[in-house]
């Protein structure tokens, strides 16, 4: 590969699409990382162990502008602004060693799209490798990149704010260039979700529906997808044991089915135990790459060691996990279920939702964090994120849900809100729900005995709950028949029903078709 064709004017060594192995070799002698007792590298990611969204902008131009929903989630960065930076980012590289690794984004061939990762590290390189599909030898021959991310995590940008950045880290994305660059941070996730949002971008304007969600399928090949915000349970809920993993964390819907977009996977580690989730735990061995985690000196791994940051991660290819489906497709969903963790205690443990309730619960992506986490904090806090994954949406998101309803309708699908927080009274007087009445309101769903129930409707949120349901107290069911006040309950269910109005006024818009606030709850 010459400089030519990665947009530089001289070059060290290249080292193009580089196996597990020899990428191993390349980390430890560079010293980039330890080898962990079980012989799994772990790297560090320096001050940035999370992404940066305030540092995330899209190029302000001819046609693209037109398309993505400018705001706080997609800040904007003048033309100019970007051509400086990205002609910085290759002189920065210029003549360097390089790591060049090529990959897709989508398993469908029809649509996938084919992204190369320049970067100066090693292990960036495997990060990506685990984290995208893997060319085979036919592929690579004629591989030719639809989008290119140059990685100088080392360059900061001096002139930030003469540019009327935020800081002196940028995240930022070329529609019409096809071209992302990044510096000032090694975090790997930039580069994983930044391909992820352009495939929100890419993939919607075509009709295919783009989602932060995972999936699984059963043997008679029926489709679930579980969408939830973090420590709503969906990475823990859609491993099991009976029903194959398509993908834990992004997914496109088209006229075929359901697709995986990456080929590896991506997991929180902190607190991480072979007893809580056994397949992730089995997933860290060699190939895999570590991100922040502490060991000693013998290499062995503290799983609750939170010192350098609670967002310790692994990624690691997706044949790491036994009971993955190595399409990485499948048919059109049969269920789909939304997962919330309600730390107010007023949300049912499972509702069956109808079309339009799944687009207004869809748009709201509602979770709820606990009181305690700071000082002064008494009470939980609600968290909107629309679609599951407004920081990755650079189109409006009513254009998801819009896509979802019509999907929903035409394949007949099933749709759930399951609650996998609190019931008998909010954090700090109620009780989590257990993992065991969540199993069985989820294999209620997936067996289908859940729609040989007998409904009722709650007041406050309107929400189809069943009367009874086997391995679930009846009494949580109903979730005001689980306070010990009924008064306090309604209360409680009064206030959170007004957050949801509140946050769902901005998809109101005078003239707009899509008003759906008849689906949501009522005060």
């Amino acid at each position: 590969m010459d400089a030519k064709t990665l947009g530089l004017k001289s070059i060290g060594k290249v080292y193009h699409n580089l196996g597990f192995d020899e990428l191993f070799a390349h980390e430890a002698n560079n010293a980039e990382g330890r080898v962990s007792q079980n012989g799994t590298m772990m790297v560090d990611t320096g001050k940035f162990t999370g992404r940066s969204p305030k540092d995330k902008y899209f190029v302000h131009q001819l046609p693209s502008f037109k398309n993505i929903a400018w705001g706080k989630v997609n800040v904007a960065m003048a033309p100019e602004v970007f051509d400086e930076l990205h002609a910085e980012v290759l002189e920065y590289l210029d003549g360097k060693d390089l790591y060049v690794t090529d990959g897709f984004s989508g398993a469908n061939e029809k649509t996938r799209k084919s992204v190369r990762f320049v970067t100066e590290f090693a292990w960036q390189a495997h990060f990506v490798k685990n984290m995208f599909i893997r060319p085979g030898t036919k592929d690579m021959a004629a591989f030719a990149p639809n989008f290119t991310v140059y990685n100088a995590s080392n360059l900061v940008n001096k002139n930030w704010e003469k540019h009327g950045l935020n800081s002196e880290v940028f995240v930022a994305f070329n529609v019409e260039k096809n071209v992302a660059i990044i510096g000032g941070t090694w975090y790997g996730g930039e580069m994983k979700k930044g391909i992820f949002t352009m495939m929100n971008y890419w993939l919607p304007l075509q009709g295919i529906l783009s989602m932060h969600c995972s999936a699984n399928v059963g043997k008679a090949g029926d489709v679930a997808l579980f969408f939830g915000l973090s420590g709503t349970g969906k990475t823990t809920l859609s491993t099991d044991a009976s029903r194959k993993l398509i993908g834990d964390d992004e997914h496109g819907w088209d006229d075929d089915g359901i697709f995986n977009f990456e080929g590896g996977c991506y997991a929180k580690c902190i607190n991480l135990s072979a007893d809580s989730e056994p397949e992730i735990f089995g997933a860290i061995r060699r190939d895999a790459l570590l991100e922040n985690v502490v060991a000693n000196d013998d290499g062995i791994i503290d799983f609750d060691d939170r010192s350098k940051t609670e967002n310790t991660r692994v990624s690691y290819p997706i044949e790491h996990i036994d009971n993955h489906e190595p399409t990485l497709k499948a048919g059109h969903p049969k269920n789909i279920i939304f997962l919330t963790c309600d730390a107010f205690g007023v949300l049912p443990p499972v509702s069956k939702l109808t079309k339009e309730q799944a687009m207004y619960y869809f748009l709201s992506g509602y979770t709820a964090k606990v009181a305690g986490t700071e000082r002064g904090v008494t009470e939980p806090s609600a968290t909107f994120s629309a679609c599951f994954g407004e920081a990755f949406l650079p189109l409006h998101p009513t254009v998801y849900a819009k896509l979802l309803g019509e999907k929903l309708e035409k394949h007949g699908v099933n749709a759930y809100l399951v609650n996998t927080g609190w019931a008998g009274g909010g954090y700090g007087v109620g009780k989590r729900m257990s993992i065991k009445a969540t199993r069985a309101c989820i294999n209620a769903i997936l067996d289908g005995s859940i729609e040989k129930a007998d409904f009722d409707q709650t007041r406050w949120f309107r929400l189809n709950i069943p009367k009874a349901l086997p391995g679930v107290d009846s009494n949580l069911l109903n979730p005001r028949n689980a306070w010990a006040n009924a008064v306090e309950f309604d209360k409680t269910a009064h206030k959170l029903a007004g957050m949801f109005i509140e946050n769902f006024k901005k998809y109101m818009k005078d003239g707009d078709d899509f008003d759906f606030t008849q689906a949501g709850p009522l005060v």
